[in-house]
């Protein structure tokens, strides 16, 4: 009679139970890296973008300060070193007892910024002056101007008939001063003014007396 032996049961295939360690449920743990609120991410761009801006304005500001500066324009000339007055002739000759005659001069500029002429007189009390184009008209460099001068003989006794080098006095103004300066307009000029004033006022004759 045969007796069937029955041994101890084997364990089958995924019999033993098994449970995780720690490590490995560690393992199963995502990390993710923490965003910022969006709020915060755009206050610190704007803080980064006024940071630059000021960086960059102050560099700009420092270089702007320390760059080598041009030396300053020199200061325009004196109205006196740019215009000059030249005698052109037309003197009138008066008959005896008309105290009257005129002439006319050239005023040019070679440079500068325009000079006003204020006045135009002489130092005589003798004989008055007066001006055509009137007090005050301007002369600008390249563009001269011509005036005609009339004088009137206020008393003859007083006239100067043969003065030597008589010479006009011109006020002038430009932007960096007002001066008074007289012209000498040369010897044709003397000698023409000398036969207007002889004409005007003989010597000897009952026309020696004051203009009423």
């Amino acid at each position: 009679m045969g007796v069937n032996a029955i041994g101890p049961v084997e364990p089958g295939d995924d019999t033993y139970e098994t449970r995780p360690t720690r490590a490995a449920a560690t393992d199963q743990v995502a990390v993710r890296p923490a965003r910022p609120h969006p709020l915060l991410t755009r206050h610190r761009r704007t803080a980064l973008a006024v940071t630059t801006a000021v960086i960059v304005g102050a560099a700009g500001l420092s270089l702007y300060l320390t760059r080598p500066r041009p030396p300053a324009p020199p200061p325009p000339l004196y109205p006196s070193q740019t215009v000059s007055v030249t005698y052109r002739g037309g003197m009138t000759h008066p008959l005896a007892g008309d105290r009257t005659f005129s002439f006319t001069v050239a005023l040019s500029q070679d440079s500068g910024p325009p000079v006003s002429i204020r006045r135009i007189t002489q130092t005589t009390e003798a004989l008055s002056v007066t001006v055509v184009p009137h007090t005050p008209f301007t002369v600008k460099t390249g563009t001269p101007r011509t005036a005609r001068i009339t004088m009137h003989i206020r008393e003859c006794g007083n006239v100067q008939r043969n003065a030597g080098l008589p010479f006009l006095v011109v006020t002038l103004r430009n932007i960096r001063a007002m001066q008074l300066q007289s012209f000498i307009l040369g010897e044709r000029y003397a000698k023409d003014l000398s036969g207007a004033l002889t004409a005007a006022c003989p010597p000897n004759t009952d026309v020696m007396s004051k203009t009423p």
